[in-house]
């Protein structure tokens, strides 16, 4: 039997596959506390230089002696301790000294700080400031951010071979595994450079983690339920975001933080004996008894009756169309196709991630951003589940690409214009463009996979994924411009830049043809077709030949011993 037919005999999505994919759900949800955890654990926290041979300098005001210390030392404008200088110490004169239009020394001898008090009114501690990464090492933290995207990179390639390899279930464990340790790790490094490697290492980890758990899951699901399958696990994943916001909240202390979302992975190590093998890679790799085992017990919680020979492993395979990856590139139609595809997937990815970054610069309550960073998402999957096939896959994805990306743009009149007055309405506009940015995520991985024809769909979807992270690499660096540009601009950059990307992403968008509802792309030359009424027709007449089985088709579907005797 086909696998899509026993999973419709056994039930698309029964007892037994609703509780492998509660398991994963689960996995999901915790490794979304990590997604975007440098946004709390990085961040920097308000600051200015430590007064020389003040050994109890704190950043707040502790006396009227203590602020006209300061003064001596770093001259305020009108805002007073917001706009002390972060960086430098100067050496004036009082009685000659003269100041700009920001009230800093002009005649006045500047020297860089060597230590830094911080402000505790939004963290206790973060990495930033634990080891002064600030100033001129500024830079660091986003590199640092980065670097986690890039070991999500490189997770999605060495885990998704090993997965292929060597199995699902051995390939998640060992993700599993190296999640917890390095993660408990990074809680007790002793530098910055350490964390930054570590932290490399939890993204790949983390990556290996959601992508083997979701496979595990998906793939005893049967046809009609894969895209529901496939969108309701980010639910999970924006719960992960949405708790990390509220353990950040009440736990400020980065090193707290970090080991407490470490630990339900300890929970974790029980899968082995819960999560069985993938049968369909079983079936790939011809270990028929291992998978027909999976099966059988599936059988039983579901309470279902299968046939007693699910696998002829005899049967001779039907040659299948070949292809390679290499020719989307060599024929114009499928390149245009394939670079649209590429573009989105970059900057739909930067989007998400640099939004849910850039939560905590948007001003007001930094956890309250980052809790509505995480909530906006519900309303993102709940729109792909309802319209995606009525809308069809371009024309969702195109809206919310173009809608987001216009209320991103939108927040440059609230801020420049606004002020603390509009600040809600700033949220609110950055809030919907995340929602779009979510919502769009979801579909493009549907889409993608859909167009791309079937002889190089997996390799293709690979290599946009990978093409993807890109984009996770490049987020934190647009998410703290603002900080590096300063002022109000500053503070609109990264939405103004998100908003124009994601604009020109979506009508890029509308030149692919649509999926819905359409006979998806076999072999190459239907992949070139697609989209015409060439290929609309031609599958049409296919379809009616097919109503007429030929004998050598018959033929495969008998038993091996009779094959020769019904040709003959």
């Amino acid at each position: 039997m086909d696998f899509d037919e026993i999973t419709k005999k056994l039930g698309e999505f029964g007892r037994y596959q609703k509780f492998l994919y509660l398991l994963v759900c689960l996995t999901a949800s915790i490794v979304g506390l990590f997604a975007v955890m440098g946004g709390i654990i990085l961040a920097t926290p308000e600051h200015r230089c430590k007064i020389p041979g003040l050994e109890n300098d704190t950043f707040e005001i502790q006396s009227e002696a203590h602020k006209d210390l300061i003064r001596q030392y770093i001259p305020p404008s009108s805002d007073l301790l917001l706009t002390y200088d972060q960086c430098y110490l100067y050496s004036f004169n009082s009685s000659s000294v003269t100041f700009d239009n920001l009230s800093r020394p002009i005649n006045a001898t500047r020297n860089k700080c060597t230590s830094w008090v911080y402000s505790f009114e939004v963290f206790d501690e973060t990495v930033a400031s634990k080891f002064d990464v600030v100033c001129d090492n500024a830079y660091q933290t986003s590199l640092t951010k980065s670097l986690f995207y890039a070991g999500v990179f490189v997770g999605a390639f060495i885990f998704g071979q090993m997965s292929d390899y060597f199995g699902r279930k051995k390939t998640f464990y060992l993700s599993l595994i190296l999640m917890l340790v390095s993660s408990l790790a990074l809680a007790f490094v002793p530098n910055f450079i350490g964390f930054s490697i570590i932290n490399l290492i939890v993204g790949a980890a983390s990556q290996g983690l959601f992508l083997t758990g979701f496979v595990i899951g998906v793939e005893l699901v049967g046809p009609s339920k894969r895209i529901w399958a496939g969108i309701v696990i980010e639910y999970a994943f924006a719960i992960g975001l949405i708790c990390l916001a509220f353990i950040g909240y009440f736990v400020r202390n980065w090193q707290y933080l970090v080991i407490i979302c470490a630990l339900p992975f300890a929970l974790n190590l029980c899968y082995w004996w819960l999560l069985p093998e993938s049968p369909r890679w079983l079936i790939s790799k011809k270990r028929f008894e291992e998978a027909e085992a999976v099966l059988r017990k599936a059988e039983k919680v579901n309470k279902v009756k299968l046939p007693d020979n699910l696998f002829d492993k005899d049967m001779d395979e039907v040659p299948k169309p070949t292809g390679n990856f290499i020719q989307l590139f060599t024929n114009r139609i499928l390149l245009f196709r394939t670079l649209i595809i590429f573009f989105n997937w970059t900057i739909v990815t930067m989007i998400y991630y640099g939004l849910s970054l850039n939560s905590g610069n948007l001003g007001g309550n930094f956890y309250l951003n980052f809790f509505l960073s995480g909530l906006v998402e519900f309303p993102g999957y709940t729109i792909v589940l309802l319209f995606l096939d009525r809308l069809g896959r371009k024309r969702l994805h195109c809206i919310c690409m173009i809608v987001g990306g216009l209320t991103c743009i939108s927040t440059i009149f609230t801020i420049l214009f606004g002020g603390k007055e509009l600040q809600a309405l700033t949220t609110t506009l950055a809030m919907i463009g995340k929602l779009g940015a979510a919502a769009a995520f979801a579909i493009i991985y549907i889409y993608s996979a859909e167009l791309f024809p079937t002889v190089v769909r997996n390799s293709a979807l690979g290599a946009s994924s990978c093409v993807g992270r890109i984009g996770n690499i490049a987020a934190p660096y647009v998410a703290d411009a603002g900080t590096m540009i300063g002022g109000k601009f500053g503070k609109a950059f990264p939405l103004l830049f998100f908003g124009a990307t994601a604009i020109l992403a979506g009508c890029l968008a509308l030149f692919l043809p649509e999926t819905l509802n359409q006979d998806l792309p076999e072999t190459i030359e239907d992949g070139i077709q697609f989209g015409t009424d060439e290929y609309k027709n031609r599958k049409k007449d296919l379809s009616m030949e097919e109503k007429v089985m030929r004998p050598e088709q018959m033929a495969k579907l008998l038993p091996h011993d009779r094959q020769a005797q019904w040709s003959s």
